[in-house]
């Protein structure tokens, strides 16, 4: 794996001068991605936050090869220009190797991407899929997505009298893809780029698709102070709300144990999100929430063979 060093030497290919929030998540994972990559890149970008704040015309922060997809279709973008890619690399018509990566945010990649991503899967494309997950359609006004978890307050469902929050718990798009038999898929976070950095270098090297899912806090849709985006992507792994593992070749792995494994409360109370919850009356959620987490977690550690003792 590159060390430090190694990556501030490289070519920036993701820029400066973007336009997105101060303590915005994306430009971490896309910079740290593209940071790993050794070969040439094609990036494809679905319609989100992360497009529209990258390539505002006549200006754009991509130093790479970059196609603007449709909100729903950036799987199916890349898989095209990886098999024009192979097409031509048969016919001798182009030589070198070329990384081939598209982002998306959990909008255009749970939901609405969700089968152009699949399909990419199932026909083995050898492509990197990065979802960067702010857990909801943050770019269009922070409608709730199928990653945004349960209580959780947006503008299509609103914390009130009626309601508190979303009702439905968060899809686990990374195990479904994982259910794909794709040779690599990982779930990951912003705040640990040692981890993040060492999962897209693996994913780029299996021959075939790959999936990496990393949680990308979004400040203004969370409720957060800008400064506090890598704690609170931190914590999230800490409490195991967001576990960091990978599945390689059918083997399931945690790849960051929380030495102390927290109550997800404390996580919660830190989002204006769910601020709600913490209302007299509303305990039995936040119970709910706790013992959902606990749930996964353990399930979790019984897919990877791994006691329930905490790292040294």
């Amino acid at each position: 794996m590159a060390t430090l060093k190694e990556l501030v030497r490289r070519e920036e290919l993701f820029t400066g001068g973007h336009r997105a929030c101060a303590g915005c998540g994306f430009p971490v994972a896309s910079k740290l991605a593209l940071k790993a990559a050794k070969n040439p890149v094609v990036v494809a970008c679905a319609t989100g936050c992360m497009e529209v704040a990258t390539t505002i015309y006549p200006y754009t922060a991509w130093n790479c090869s970059f196609i603007h997809s449709a909100f729903e279709n950036a799987a199916a973008s890349i898989s095209g220009v990886e098999a024009a890619y192979r097409g031509l690399t048969r016919r001798g018509k182009l030589e070198g190797k070329f990384d081939f990566i598209a982002f998306g945010g959990d909008g255009g990649t749970y939901d609405i991407g969700f089968q152009a991503l699949s399909g990419a899967m199932e026909r083995g494309h050898n492509i990197l899929y990065i979802c960067y997950d702010n857990g909801a359609y943050m770019n269009t006004g922070i409608q709730r997505s199928s990653a945004t978890p349960f209580g959780s307050h947006t503008t299509t469902t609103p914390a009130g009298r009626v309601s508190q929050g979303k009702k439905q718990t968060r899809k686990d798009l990374t195990a479904i893809i994982a259910a794909h038999d794709v040779p690599y898929a990982a779930q990951a976070i912003i705040g640990n780029w040692n981890d993040y950095v060492k999962k897209v270098e693996k994913a780029l090297a299996v021959d075939g698709p790959a999936f990496i899912n990393v949680l990308a806090p979004c400040r203004l849709g969370w409720g957060y102070r800008p400064e506090d985006t890598i704690s609170i992507a931190q914590e999230a792994v800490q409490c195991c709300f967001w576990p960091a593992y990978e599945v390689e070749n059918g083997k399931w792995r945690i790849t960051i144990k929380p030495r102390e494994k927290t109550p997800v409360v404390d996580w919660l109370k830190k989002q204006a999100r769910f601020r709600h919850l913490f209302r007299p009356g509303n305990e039995q959620l936040l119970e709910e929430i706790q013992a959902e987490v606990d749930r996964k977690w353990a399930a979790l550690l019984k897919r990877c063979e791994e006691s329930a003792e905490l790292s040294a």
